[in-house]
């Protein structure tokens, strides 16, 4: 089946082949300059046939007749013949081409169809040339090449429009980088960087891969992968993308792998891949393609054999049926819905919006639930310190904080992170820790300065000796761990996880379009409720482990809802792969989510509000494509055909051409108004 696709591709057996040229920063632009030289050869075409028409048209019967003016000349019918011969087999030549691949592949589409049509129209001239009666159609011939040429041409300028957005991408990446080597630095090409190689980034330059910061610190603009408008600040071992610019700082960058794998080649990838995979809509304008063929060549026959056998001449028969066969032609229809692919899915990158499953996409716009995983999401995700209390005679708070960064420094726990954090703000010297030890699922303890101390959790208070302190009040966001010294309460520290600003609007604006949304999370009931509670969600379900969230969402499935699932993509997986859209959040670099269908970069909450209303923006205009492309043919077909001839109205091959080329155009320009819409 896929190599059969391959073969006639999405286009409607259209020869578009050419559209989906991988553009891949390796192997530098070798389908992009297919692509051009297709351009430039539809563009010489046409203004050869361009040429050539003039005299042809000056030498036609008819055209004579319209002007008034009599030029005939013995032999004029063979210069007239030889001219046209020339624009048939030149200028026709992707036509028949595409027509004889088309009969190849068994897939008769749009090419089979202008191929067909126009070889009747020259076989048909040529042989009232050598005597049957009749008016030739050699100027129709023209025009028409003529026009389908320059169709083509525009054609496929609007295609590669659509991919140069990813070209914009690939040039990104900046050409040379400094590598830092003992005692100097050295220009060496991008693309020669390794794992582990240190390379410098000035002020004002593009970061020229991915890696980690290992001294300096600057501002980046990440605004052209992500994005995101505001230079994000990095300090030393945070992470960089490549592509983005530096600010005014100077930084040393630890790069973490080849340019193949970085960030930007894997976007443009996906963006590449994206665009090549089938989408249901994709499949409904094959199948609208192929039944316009069939209707063409009933419809061209039909018309032919009525008029012949109500007395019209057979030239008049044989025109209405070229004409017929000629506006059946569904250009639009074979663009229709790849070009707004081709934009949505370059747009999408440009704002941080990966999409590795197109069909994914498209149904976002059916999303009625959406679970929110992870307190990182709707959270900023960091635990920071909120209170500190020293509940003893002759202990600051400074001590507490001193006594309980002495124990976490070994820890990898967010609230360690965040104790330690606050030790660095206070500027605390931390003292060594001895003899550490887990008190399992309580919290530690440690021999500190000869004294004994422990962080617990108030759950280990209640089996201790130890009684919770009076006045003692924690809100239920914050999570509080106690400070104890040599079995005496010292203090204790209460730490909360923010909820982002833009979580309030992103939530709102999920309302607003009838989308419920829930939290899951692993965390308490208690902060659970309160997050959900202040963000006005839907529900939550709190206290969940990795395993449950599958369930969870199969239940949400059997409630007849359709989930999507946003995670980080780790210990998420299997609950993103059974969601109906699973959507990796916040894996910037990390764009192997593998079972995602969607990967957002930046774990901003309003990101996935943009990508539903775009998903829903996306199919409206594959839709509107899709009415305005069959819709003309419905109208236009008739007229052909001669339906109204008794009223003198009849459809002439040329304008038929030319409406096919207007709409055309128009499907054209609706892809390129796609935007994406950032919600407030």
């Amino acid at each position: 089946m896929e190599d059969q696709h391959k073969g006639n591709n999405s286009h409607a057996g259209h020869d578009m082949g050419h559209m989906h040229h991988s553009v891949n920063p390796r192997m530098g632009m070798a389908g992009h300059d297919h692509h051009a030289m297709m351009i430039a050869d539809f563009r010489k075409r046409f203004y050869v046939v361009l040429v050539l028409t003039v005299p042809i048209m000056l030498l036609s019967t008819m055209i004579q007749h319209f002007m008034g003016v009599q030029w005939q000349f013995p032999g004029a019918q063979y210069i007239l013949f030889a001219l046209s011969s020339i624009v048939f087999f030149y200028g026709g030549w992707p036509f028949l081409k595409g027509l004889a691949d088309e009969v190849k592949s068994k897939n008769p589409g749009m090419m089979f169809l202008i191929g067909f049509a126009i070889t009747v129209a020259y076989a048909y001239s040529v042989a009232i040339v050598f005597g049957l009666e009749g008016m030739d159609f050699f100027w129709e011939l023209a025009t028409l090449i003529l026009i389908m040429l320059l169709g083509h041409w525009i054609e496929m300028k609007s295609v590669a429009g659509a991919s140069k957005e990813l070209e914009l991408l690939v040039q990104l990446m900046p050409a040379e980088a400094h590598m830092v080597m003992p005692g100097m630095v050295h220009d060496v090409k991008t693309d020669t960087l390794k794992e582990n190689d240190i390379i410098l980034v000035k002020p004002g330059e593009k970061v020229a891969a991915d890696g980690i910061i290992l001294e300096g610190d600057s501002y980046l603009n990440e605004s052209m992968l992500t994005g995101e408008s505001k230079p994000v600040q990095k300090i030393k071992g945070d992470k960089v993308i490549a592509g983005s610019i530096n600010g005014n700082g100077s930084i040393k960058v630890t790069v973490s792998h080849t340019a193949k794998d970085s960030y930007l080649s894997q976007v443009v990838k996906l963006v590449d891949d994206a665009q090549k995979s089938k989408s249901k809509t994709q499949l409904l304008a094959d199948t609208a393609a192929r039944w316009l063929t069939v209707i063409a060549l009933v419809t061209g026959v039909g018309t032919f054999l009525y008029w012949y056998f109500t007395g019209q001449s057979l030239a008049f028969a044989m025109e209405r049926m070229v004409t017929v066969i000629v506006i059946c032609c569904p250009h639009a229809l074979g663009l229709a819905v790849p070009l707004v692919v081709a934009k949505s899915t370059a747009l999408s990158a440009k704002n941080g919006l990966l999409i590795k499953n197109r069909t994914a996409f498209e149904n976002a716009r059916k999303i009625s639930t959406i679970v929110f995983d992870k307190t990182g999401t709707l959270t900023v995700g960091k635990f920071e310190v909120s209170k500190i209390v020293a509940l003893q005679q002759g202990i600051t708070e400074k001590e507490v904080v001193r006594l309980a960064s002495a124990l976490e420094q070994q820890s990898e726990h967010p609230i360690a992170t965040g104790i330690l954090q606050k030790a660095k703000d206070l500027s605390v010297t931390i003292p060594a820790a001895e003899n550490f030890q887990a008190i399992t699922g309580k919290g530690v303890e440690a021999t500190v300065e000869g004294k004994m101390v422990r962080v617990v959790s108030p759950g280990y208070l209640k089996v201790s000796s130890l009684s919770i302190p009076a006045g003692f009040t924690a809100n239920d966001t914050e999570t509080v761990v106690f400070i104890i010294v040599d079995d005496h309460l010292a203090g204790y520290i209460a730490l909360s996880d923010e909820i982002r600003t833009e979580s309030f609007s992103a939530i709102k604006t999920l309302k607003e379009n009838h989308i419920k949304s829930i939290l899951l999370t692993g965390d308490n009931a208690k902060v659970a409720k309160s997050v959900s509670a202040t963000l006005g969600m839907d529900s939550f379900i709190a206290e969940v482990l990795p395993h449950q969230k599958l369930e969870k969402i199969k239940e949400l499935q059997s409630k007849g809802e359709f989930v999507a699932m946003t995670g980080d993509g780790v210990n998420d997986a299997p609950a993103l792969a059974v969601a109906d859209i699973g959507i990796a959040v916040g894996s910037g670099s990390d764009i192997a989510a593998e079972t995602a269908g969607i990967v957002l970069v930046n774990s901003n909450p309003k990101d996935v509000v943009s990508l539903i209303l775009f998903g829903k923006a996306t199919y409206r205009k594959m839709i509107q494509n899709l009415i305005w492309a069959t819709g003309y043919n419905v109208i236009a077909l008739p007229l052909a055909a001669g339906i109204l001839y008794k009223q003198g109205i009849l459809l002439s091959p040329a304008a038929g051409a030319v409406l096919m080329t207007v709409s055309t155009v128009v499907v054209a320009i609706n892809a390129s108004m796609l935007k994406v819409k950032k919600s407030t």
